[in-house]
């Protein structure tokens, strides 16, 4: 005889899942439509992926709306689970030679003069997809005379890869450290967080002018004390900018929003960590790395 097992769950549980689940208002705002048509055709025309929408960015609309970017390279498959991302994951495709001039070529249709290129993180490349990166700056540079960050993926701490990144001359070098240590495992998984100070300390050691950038997500469980001991952390290897934004979770296979963390203490993180030297701060609900990423690199003159 068989049995069966009901799994009946505390109506605590289920409310707190439900209140987890519904957006505060600070987190509800209208959505723009005019110039998204442009940015769009320009994108699919020359066939590139941005991290807007591989990355579901809620604030795709607005910044296609003003006819921007981040162009995410490299192909649009990472070899990576990061429990928050939902840049699809699998078999990758080989390299694209010609990806460098369709950036350039998108950047210049956009008229932008300010060009923020990441990527997908592969592991499965010797280098990282490094190379590729260079000719990416390299080019849109030529090609349009923009400025350029790059937020780059670690390269399994390959020196001789961030090298050559560096060596592109970014305006600005951002590598994301996403959330604090002891939660890695969960939300950034292959990573590790040593590896991520080192990376950002090589390249202030390689090129002290350039200015370093890295961002974290709040909202999956992180403490006060353990998010503001990474930014010290970010400070002692000589991080210049930083980003503070609210994790959203993109879809329910992903991990869930522990908790909305609200506009006002946003502010205080953005009080508290300038106080730590940074020469840059965004901090808000909305706030991501790339996000105003041109205007925030006007306010420490690059």
């Amino acid at each position: 005889m068989s049995s069966l097992t009901l799994n009946i769950l505390n109506p605590a549980d289920v409310e707190q899942a439900k209140s987890r689940s519904r957006l505060p208002a600070w987190l509800k705002r209208p959505v723009p439509q005019a110039g998204m048509r442009y940015t769009n055709d320009v994108i699919q025309d020359l066939r590139l992926e941005t991290v807007c929408e591989s990355a579901k960015c809620p604030n795709r609309s607005e910044c296609w709306s003003q006819q921007t970017a981040t162009f995410m390279i490299l192909g649009n498959v990472c070899t990576r689970p990061c429990g928050f991302c939902s840049v699809p994951r699998g078999k990758t495709e080989a390299l694209e030679l010609d990806e460098p001039d369709r950036v350039a070529e998108a950047a210049q249709r956009l008229g932008l003069s300010y060009v923020v290129i990441t990527s997908v993180t592969r592991d499965d490349l010797p280098d990282g997809g490094a190379e590729h990166f260079y000719r990416c700056v390299v080019t849109v540079r030529e090609r349009t005379g923009a400025k350029v960050e790059v937020l780059t993926p670690d390269f399994r701490g390959n020196r001789a890869a961030i090298h050559r990144v560096i060596e592109s001359r970014p305006d600005v070098f951002n590598h994301n450290t996403e959330t604090v240590p002891r939660l890695y495992d969960r939300v950034r998984r292959n990573a590790e967080y040593q590896r991520t100070l080192n990376l950002l300390k090589q390249v202030k050691d390689t090129a002290p002018e350039m200015p370093t950038k890295s961002g974290l997500m709040l909202g999956l469980g992180e403490t006060t004390e353990e998010v503001l001991q990474v930014c010290a952390d970010l400070r002692a290897v000589g991080c210049d900018m930083l980003t503070l934004g609210q994790y959203l979770q993109p879809g329910p296979q992903y991990l869930p929003v522990e908790r909305y963390v609200p506009p006002e203490e946003f502010e205080e993180y953005g009080r508290l960590t300038r106080a730590m030297g940074f020469s840059m701060v965004a901090s808000g609900p909305f706030v991501r790395s790339s996000y105003h990423a041109g205007e925030m690199a006007e306010q420490v003159e690059i």
